[in-house]
Parts: structure tokens; C-alpha cells; sequence
């Protein structure tokens, strides 16, 4: 197997007959599946390899924001930046499934069947460990569409191809059966051609000069492959009351090597209230990557300081960020070239944000947090632990200490729940450090304690395939180990606050070591042996179940919900 899945996170009884189809042999190769549009509802419904009340574990949240404050040609903007957005959306599709996205999703009569389908951007649960959801159906490529599914990874390894690891590239083969690389900018010409002239369109309407340079440049971006120049344009951007996140980004889809980025768009709104009062924090990142409890060779690589924290409404999602669990926090460049010269910018989205602390994070403290510790449990701290997760990504190490290129490089398909698990747990270390300063003055160490627990929870049901639900599952089991909690015999957790802190220690060093190393053996027997849902986790994850707490959410969004049309 290519990558160790462990799919007992949530639906037990799914999961087993998930695995039944895939081991029985009655499974079909994405060729020989054909969908009925004539299918009943009900036959359907007798398709599902899941209870059909799993079908109901995302909670609607409409996704809406202030535009009064906006002049007429910014409204105009943002209903481009949408129309932009689509695009992104579509050509994920492509990326993620097989089959035509239109066919597949109107093959369906059942309703919830086809919101379920949409959500996941295909058959596959992806807060299931990406078990199939309906017979029929393999178990997903780990690859996605990157990679021929007829091409085992070895060799694909092995093969002599030119920009074989480029993000922006898929690998095809040709009609002499030989394997060739196939740049974004060729292979999704028609739809990037028409995203390009949406960008360009939408920099007339901008008010503000540098977001009006960005949307050229990133135009020209995606029809060139070359990110670089418009990653930098958006580093200096500080000024926009409307931001846009658009293109071939996160490389979470290819569980494969973790080479290949995913199209993916955001389209939001500046909080201007809650920006201001985020601004001094990145003024630390230097300090605080001395501080990184590492042999010095380790933090050797000072992160630039050109950076910034900001929050926002966001009030259009598409493409990787809108499949399965919803981002809540942004880190960005993902270039280390760009993170080397001027460090990332942050963005919290505050009202996404708000929507899973009220309607996940609460209820799942009330089911399984000791009483006397709920009172713990405060928005405030569940926004700073979710906002210096994505300052902490610009801490540590980028570049392998052995010349084996870049931790990413180095560490392929495991490099992003280790990323992920190195800022969940250096940016608890750096609420821990700014508490002790004086510049975090809200709250107590015990808020940030317990609401950080709470948070396992919530996030290690995103699933094996998910790479912050991977990254949750090492970070239980180690903290069980290390004794950062106790279960108490009635079933609920209990934050040890003298042993969470020496944990929080402890795994730091752990993942840094690793990343610096290039430790790819290392991190593949830490996700082994910790990336796991034991027995005591599982019986939890149930009582989760059993409460109809949500797993995440989903959005009605679009013009429609912002009054644009």
C-alpha cells in the first residue's frame, strides 16, 4: 500500500464494508463504472456503503459578510473574483475524479446522495479515510489525476521524466506508452485562458494599485506556470480591503509523492477591526525561532519577517479548499524561495471560523471535557491556537540539513500532516512563549490548554486522508504517551497542565529533528505507529457520533447569499 490508511475514525460499519468491496474483487476501475441517470432514489439509497445518516455530518453555514462598506467597482470585483473561483472549482474536479463532474453529479435522484457526492468532489469519503460512499467504486487513487492509474509508484520513482516533481505538471502517457510530463498551463489551456481574462478584467475595477498588480500578474501566472513573480506581488500587499487566494496551491491531493498542487480559490472581505489588533504578533517570528526548544543547527534558518496577520470574512470557497473539512486559517506562499525573502502572510477566517467553534468545537467540549475544565473552552483561544498553527509554519527549518533539498522534497507523501503537526504544535509553544512576555493578554495558559485539546478532536475526525487529521492522530496518541491528559472514569478528558507543557516540548523537538534530517524513514514509522485511531480514541470518536455532533461544515455561498446579482 502507498500510504497507510486508517479508516476507523468515524464509521465503523462503512469502513468494513469499504474494505469488503475493495479486498472482494467486485470493485470496478473507474473505465467500467457507468452511472444510470434513470436510477431510482431508492435504488440509490441501496448503493450506499454508509449509514444513510452519515450522509448529514457537514452543517450548513451561509456564507455572508458586510459589502456595505464597498464601492460599486469593488462589488463589481468580487462578483468576477467569484466567476474566477468557479473555474478553479471545475478544474479540481478534474483533478480529484475521473469522470465528467455534470454527469456524475446529475446521475443522481437521491438529493442527499448528490450533496454528499458534491461536498467530496467524488464517491469517496474524505473524512472517511477516502473510503468509497457507493458501491462500484474503487478505493480512490492515491495519485487523484496526476499520475495514470495504470502506473505503479515504483515506477514512476524510477522513470526519467523531465519536470517529474514540478507542482505544476501531470503525468501522462503518450501515445507510444511512454511517460511524459504535461504542464497545468497545456493540459487545462481552454479554463486557464478564461480564469486569466477574468483576473485581468477584475484588475480594472480595483481601487487599490497593488491588488490591481497582483491580479495581472497572477493572470499571467496561470497560463505560464510561473508563480513566483505574483507570489511576491502578494507579499506586499497590506493595504486591499479584498483579498484573493486563486490557483494550483496545496499539494494535500497527491498522497501519492506530494508533488502535485491542487486548484483552489478563496474570494474574501478585511476585518479591519480584528487585522489591527493581530499586526504586532509576526514583529516575534525571529525571536521565537530562537527560541525553538532544537539543537541550534536546526533553526539555523531564519524565516523572513516581511509578514502579516490579517482576518477576514471569506465568502466564496472553491476547488481543494472547499472539498471535504473547510480551511479555517491560511498560511502563505507555500514557494520557500518566497518564504526565505519575505516570510508569508496569514489569514484567519473569522466568520468560517466562528461557524465550527459554535456549532463542532462546543458541543464536542461539553461530550467529552471534565466539567470543571469547559469553562476553558473560549473563542479567543480557539482563534489564536488556529492562527499562530499558520504563523508557526513559517518557523523552523525549510531546507534539509543532509543537501537532500528541500523538507518537502525530502519527505514527499509525508511531508504535509508532518507540516501540519509541526505548526499545530510550535504555534501552542508560541502562545506559551507570549503568554509568559506579557504580549497575549487575554485569557490563560489553561484557556489556550484545553481549547487546544478540544481541537484534537474535532480535527483527528477529518480522517487518515486528510493530512491535519493524520497530523491529530500522532499528536493523541503522543500526548497519551507523554501524559498531557488523563481520562477519568466517567469518560471525560482532564488537561495535566505541568505534563501538556513538557509534551508540547517534546514533540516539538521531535518534528523539527525530523524535518531537518530529511528523516523520511523516521517520519514513515512515526505515522505508523502514531497515525492511528486506537481503541480508546475510536470508542470516543463514537459517543461524538452518537450526539449528531457535525463533522465540519459546508456553505451556501455564491452571489446570490452576498446580494451581487
Amino acid at each position: 500500500m502507498i500510504f497507510k490508511k486508517t479508516m476507523k475514525a468515524y464509521a465503523p460499519l462503512s469502513l468494513a464494508l469499504a474494505v469488503a468491496l475493495a479486498t472482494s474483487g467486485c470493485g470496478k476501475t473507474p473505465s467500467q463504472v457507468t452511472e444510470s441517470s434513470n436510477d431510482s432514489a431508492q435504488q440509490e439509497a441501496a448503493r450506499l456503503l454508509v449509514d444513510p445518516s452519515r450522509l448529514n455530518i457537514y452543517h450548513p453555514v451561509e456564507l455572508k459578510s458586510d459589502l456595505s462598506h464597498l464601492s460599486d467597482n469593488q462589488k463589481t470585483m468580487v462578483s468576477l473574483l467569484i466567476d474566477a473561483a468557479e473555474i478553479m472549482d471545475d478544474l479540481f474536479w478534474k483533478q480529484a475524479f475521473f469522470g465528467d463532474k455534470a454527469t456524475f453529479l446529475n446521475s443522481f435522484n437521491n438529493e442527499n446522495i448528490r450533496h454528499f457526492a458534491a461536498i467530496n468532489y467524488g464517491p469517496w469519503d474524505r473524512l472517511n479515510g477516502d473510503a468509497p460512499f457507493l458501491s462500484g467504486y474503487d478505493a480512490k487513487s492515491h495519485g487523484a489525476e496526476f499520475y495514470p492509474h495504470t502506473v505503479d509508484k515504483a515506477t514512476l520513482a524510477s522513470a526519467n521524466i523531465s519536470d517529474k516533481t514540478s507542482l505544476y505538471t501531470l503525468i501522462k502517457e503518450n501515445e507510444a506508452g511512454k511517460l511524459v510530463s504535461v504542464p497545468y498551463s497545456v493540459a487545462y489551456k481552454q479554463s486557464l485562458s478564461r480564469a486569466a481574462d477574468i483576473l485581468r478584467k477584475a484588475a480594472t475595477f480595483a481601487d487599490n494599485q497593488a491588488f490591481a498588480e497582483y491580479l495581472t500578474l497572477r493572470a499571467e501566472a496561470l497560463v505560464t506556470d510561473e508563480y513566483f513573480e505574483s507570489d511576491m506581488a502578494w507579499m506586499d500587499m497590506k493595504t486591499n480591503p479584498i483579498e484573493l487566494v486563486l490557483g494550483p496551491i496545496e499539494t494535500y491531493e497527491d498522497q501519492l509523492f506530494g508533488y502535485k498542487a491542487a486548484f483552489e480559490a478563496y474570494v474574501l472581505i478585511k476585518d479591519l477591526a480584528w487585522s489591527e489588533k493581530l499586526a504586532k504578533y509576526a514583529a516575534f517570528l525571529p525571536e521565537l525561532q530562537q527560541g525553538l526548544p532544537v539543537a541550534e543547527e536546526y533553526k539555523a534558518q531564519m524565516p523572513g519577517s516581511d509578514a502579516d496577520l490579517n482576518a477576514y470574512d471569506v465568502v466564496y470557497y472553491a476547488g481543494h479548499s472547499n472539498a471535504g473539512s473547510k480551511t479555517i486559517a491560511i498560511n502563505l506562499p507555500n514557494d520557500e524561495r518566497v518564504q526565505l525573502e519575505k516570510g508569508t502572510r496569514r489569514l484567519q477566517l473569522k466568520n468560517a471560523m466562528q461557524a465550527k467553534f459554535d456549532h463542532i468545537l462546543m458541543p464536542i467540549a461539553q461530550t467529552l471535557i471534565v466539567p470543571e475544565q469547559r469553562q476553558h473552552i473560549t473563542f479567543n483561544a480557539f482563534f489564536a491556537n488556529t492562527m499562530f498553527h499558520e504563523v508557526a509554519h513559517g518557523l523552523g527549518i525549510k531546507n534539509t540539513l543532509n543537501g537532500s533539498g528541500t523538507v518537502r522534497q525530502a519527505l514527499k507523501e509525508h511531508a504535509s500532516a508532518l507540516e501540519e503537526g509541526k505548526a499545530d504544535i510550535l504555534g501552542l509553544y508560541m502562545v506559551q512563549s507570549l503568554l509568559k512576555k506579557g504580549e497575549i493578554t487575554e485569557g490563560t495558559l489553561e484557556d489556550y490548554y484545553v481549547t487546544f485539546m478540544a481541537g484534537i478532536f474535532r480535527s483527528v475526525r477529518f480522517g487518515a486522508s486528510s493530512a491535519h487529521g493524520k497530523a491529530n492522530m500522532i499528536r493523541f496518541n503522543f500526548f497519551a504517551q507523554q501524559g498531557a491528559f488523563e481520562k477519568t472514569p466517567d469518560g471525560f478528558y482532564r488537561v495535566n497542565m505541568v505534563n501538556m507543557g513538557a509534551a508540547v516540548e517534546a514533540l516539538s523537538e521531535l518534528i523539527l529533528t525530523l524535518q531537518g534530517d530529511g528523516n523520511y524513514d523516521g517520519v514513515s514509522e512515526l505515522v505508523d505507529t502514531m497515525g492511528v485511531i486506537k481503541p480508546q480514541l475510536a470508542s470516543d470518536l463514537a459517543k461524538l457520533e452518537a450526539a449528531n455532533i457535525p463533522v465540519d461544515i459546508h456553505f451556501i455561498q455564491g452571489k446570490d447569499v452576498l446580494g451581487l446579482n
